[in-house]
């Protein structure tokens, strides 16, 4: 049995397939919510934010690309697992669910046993990556991972597992693993939405949080780079160089200067104001 805390939104026009699934899923122990087409639907989905939605493709009036379009652009649904029911399996119809943001296909006619099979890993999916998430952010970088990483609803995961995981050593694979698509097509959907890579991703995450590391720490630059993921300072250097032009040692150097240059100032100007001298306003 399933948790039956988990609610699964099926959205079909044909209602003897959906009365079908939904028995199968009430049997397993899930809690289910009907949807007779497409605009429903999105109704039921913003109203009851289910766990999972299973929808057809070919309804009238709405179809189902249209449906996941809509849930995507809401940030409140736009993270919900989403499984497309289909009898159409071409690859242009599967490559147009997955560049919207599907999770999954299933080709009907379909049974019970398959659609709980891909129920059972999506939400494992989910829950996983929930759990990285819950486990290994840092409330410190919350602010920097926002302003690093866009924001694109059908990426989240992604970036969710990279922000969960870019200390770990984290490699384009365990990104493809942790969200159930191949390095290749992963490679494409990512480069496609934000024009970087998934790696480009994780080193930007990684840069990130190496500069305060260097200003506002002693640790060497070992360190740094094994606190970040890397097996060695050289190629954590060799990265960190081509993202800011300057090695991280002569970065550190360069930036402990200049706050120690504006630290004199800021004596200079509080010791001429106790004395009360004149401070001329600075052009620079």
């Amino acid at each position: 049995m399933y948790e039956s805390s988990k609610k699964i939104l099926v959205i079909e026009d044909d209602v003897v397939t959906r009365d079908l699934f939904l028995i199968g899923l009430e049997a397993e122990g899930f809690e289910t919510i009907a949807a007779p087409n497409g605009l429903v639907g999105i109704q039921q989905t913003q109203l009851y934010r289910p766990d999972l939605v299973i929808c057809d493709i070919l309804m009238p009036d709405m179809d189902g690309y249209s449906v996941l379009m809509t849930l995507r652009q809401n940030p409140l649904t736009a993270v919900i697992p989403f499984i497309f029911l289909t009898g159409i399996d071409t690859k242009a119809d599967v490559r147009k669910g997955m560049e919207l943001g599907a999770d999954d296909y299933i080709t009907k006619p379909s049974t019970v046993e398959e659609l709980l099979r891909a129920i059972a890993v999506r939400l494992e999916k989910q829950a996983l990556l929930n759990d990285w998430y819950t486990h290994n952010s840092h409330p410190t970088s919350s602010v920097v991972s926002e302003s690093i990483f866009p924001f694109v609803p059908q990426l989240k995961d992604v970036f969710d597992f990279i922000e969960a995981n870019y200390r770990q050593g984290i490699t384009l694979s365990d990104v493809a693993t942790a969200v159930g698509y191949s390095s290749a097509y992963l490679t494409h959907r990512v480069a496609e939405k934000t024009g970087d890579t998934v790696n480009g991703w994780i080193v930007r995450r990684r840069m990130a949080a190496a500069r305060p590391l260097l200003m506002d720490t002693s640790q060497t630059i070992e360190q740094i780079a094994l606190a970040l993921g890397y097996q060695n300072a050289c190629h954590f250097s060799r990265q960190f160089r081509q993202h800011h032009g300057l090695p991280p040692k002569n970065w550190r150097k360069q930036h402990q200067l200049l706050q120690a240059s504006k630290n004199a100032k800021r004596q200079l100007i509080k010791t001429r104001t106790m004395a009360g001298g004149y401070v001329p306003l600075s052009c620079s």
